[in-house]
Formats: structure tokens, C-alpha cells, sequence
């Protein structure tokens, strides 16, 4: 259909974009129309196709249209080469594909992975980079959400989610999996039987999802051991060491903004996650811009107090020094 309203798109391209892509006839025809013939043509066409296809989930999640890439992730060398195992994996589905049993196996074509790790250690940004990677959006999927009390209303939400995710292969970052996962105990009664239901649903549509569907929990603990077999991926992302975390406060304060006095070892002993870093260094630097001052390691402490009550550990932080 692609090269019927392409002329002169090349098979291999239209095999990409089709697979990608389940857009009717008349959606295809005014992709093609809108993209003039030329160099780039396919990567056109498929930023078209892209807007086309993005679902309708607004109600159940958040767009996030990727901007972060692999140098923005400080994670340990053996996480980004796992991350970059799932998105050569997302690539080579249009490789694969006419392999067929060797791919489909029992279950699905879909590519289910869990991000695992405490709160803050950059399971959204990875999701993000493995987004732009694939250059495609993210919808961020709220479980805490998208998880009802009322019987079948979960199952419902989630087939919502997925109906309207088919048609670009968008993928799909289903956060605060704890939500779903940590109802799952001994089945003691209906409401334990059917939060099992949940959870078998999810991973189900997980195994058949076209596209890269991505959990995330802060308690691994939490997943039963028969849940993680069925997942493609289980990628750790672990508390980050003094020296990531003093990597990821450089990448938070550049060397393009106005400071003073910066002492980026100090900064690395404070015991932060990524998440947490950049919640100082963007508090600290709006401090500093509203006093027509650079910033100092004394708007950096007193963000850091702030973000240490924020965690519960109050007089955390103290080390640094205010009047730099």
C-alpha cells in the first residue's frame, strides 16, 4: 500500500513503515501526500505516519515525546548494554518477522521489558532514551491509575490502553507497577484471585503488544518469580556510586551556566539518586537566577535540605558548606 501511494519508495522502506504502521488506506494516502519525493523521504514519511498514529490515551496517560539520549543515562556499563539489547531487539523485528515460529514461539511477537530499581535511578529517562531510539513517542502509563477496586475495571482500563497503542507501535512505560504487583498475595478470597487475573492480563497484552510495552517497579521483591519469566528483559537500574553520581550533577550543572565555587566532589558524596540530583540543581539554579547570582554551593545546600526533608531524612545533607 506504501509504494502504491509512493511511487519510487524503496520495498524494503515500505515493508518498515507498513509493519510499523496499521493506518487505513486513506490515513497512508495523505502521509504520502504531505512528504514530497526526495533524500529522507523514509525518515519523513515516518515522522508523518508517527503524528497520524498517536493514540487517543490522554485520559490514562502522559505523552512524552523523547528528547533524552544514551549520554544523558548514567547507569553501570552492564545496564546500557542490556538497554541497547532491547532496542536492537525492537529494531530487528522487521528482520525477523518472516522467521515466523522462531519468533511468535507460543505466546507473541511482543517485547515486554521491567525496569527495576529504586525510586529515582532513571527508569522514565531509559524508557525515554529507548524511545528516541527507536524514534518513536512514549506514553507514560500511570498503574496507580489505571488500577481499579471495582472488579474487571483494571482489565478494561488496560485493553483501552493497548486498543489505542496498536496503531503506531508506540511504547508503552507502565510506572508505578508496585500498584498491580504488591496487591498479589495468597488468594484468600475474590478481590486476591482477581488481582492475579490483573497482573496475567497485563503481561498477556505485554507478550502480544506489536511494539515495546516497559514496566517499572521499585520492589523487584514484589514480582513473582512465574511473572519474570514471561518478560523478555529484567534490567536492574541500582542506587548510583559517588562517581555516578558525581557524572550525573555535571550533566545537571553545565558548563554553560553561571557558577560559583562548585565543588562537584562534595556534591557526589551526598547520598541522592539521578532523579533527586536534578531536583537540586533545578531548585538551586531558580534560587540563583532570582537573586541575579551564580550559582553557589550555598543555594545547592539549602536545595539539598529541602530535597533530603522531601525523602524523609532531615538533617541529611548538612555536610555541604551554605556560605560558598
Amino acid at each position: 500500500m506504501w509504494r502504491a501511494v509512493a511511487p519510487g519508495l524503496a520495498r524494503a522502506d515500505a515493508e518498515i513503515l507498513a509493519r510499523q504502521f496499521v493506518l487505513p488506506p486513506e490515513i497512508v494516502a495523505r502521509v504520502a501526500a504531505d512528504v514530497p519525493e526526495g533524500r529522507g523521504r523514509c525518515a519523513a514519511l515516518w515522522a508523518r505516519a508517527r503524528e497520524e498514529a498517536t493514540p487517543a490515551l490522554a485520559e490514562l496517560g502522559q505523552r512524552i515525546v523523547p528528547s533524552a539520549t544514551w549520554t544523558d543515562l548514567v547507569v553501570p556499563a552492564e545496564t546500557e548494554v542490556a538497554l541497547r539489547e532491547v532496542a536492537a531487539a525492537a529494531r530487528a523485528r522487521a528482520l525477523v518477522d518472516p522467521w515466523g515460529p522462531v519468533r511468535h514461539g507460543a505466546r507473541g511477537e511482543g517485547l515486554a521489558v521491567l525496569l527495576a530499581g529504586p525510586s529515582g535511578t532513571g527508569k522514565t529517562l531509559a524508557a525515554e532514551v529507548l524511545a528516541g531510539t527507536l524514534a518513536l513517542d512514549l506514553w507514560r502509563i500511570d498503574l496507580s491509575g489505571v488500577v481499579s477496586k471495582w472488579i474487571g475495571e483494571t482489565e478494561k482500563n488496560l485493553r483501552r490502553v493497548f486498543d489505542a497503542a496498536e496503531a503506531g507501535g508506540a511504547v508503552l512505560f507502565f510506572d508505578e507497577a508496585d500498584a498491580l504487583f504488591g496487591k498479589r498475595t495468597e488468594v484468600k478470597d475474590a478481590h486476591d484471585r482477581y488481582a492475579n487475573v490483573e497482573i496475567a492480563y497485563l503481561l498477556q497484552r505485554m507478550e502480544t503488544y506489536r511494539g515495546l510495552s516497559i514496566l517499572a517497579t521499585n520492589l523487584r521483591a514484589n514480582v513473582d518469580q512465574a511473572f519474570l519469566r514471561r518478560l523478555r528483559y529484567v534490567i536492574d537500574l541500582p542506587f548510583p556510586d559517588e562517581a555516578a553520581r558525581r557524572a550525573i550533577w555535571q550533566r545537571h550543572i553545565p558548563p554553560s551556566a553561571p557558577t560559583d565555587g562548585i565543588d562537584l566532589d562534595a556534591l557526589a558524596r551526598l547520598d541522592l539518586p539521578g532523579g533527586a540530583i536534578r531536583n537540586v540543581a533545578l531548585n538551586a539554579a531558580a534560587a540563583a537566577a532570582a537573586s541575579g547570582e551564580p550559582i553557589r554551593m550555598g543555594h545547592l545546600a539549602t536545595a539539598a535540605r529541602r530535597e533530603f526533608a522531601k525523602l524523609g531524612r532531615l538533617g541529611a545533607g548538612l555536610t555541604l558548606e551554605a556560605g560558598r
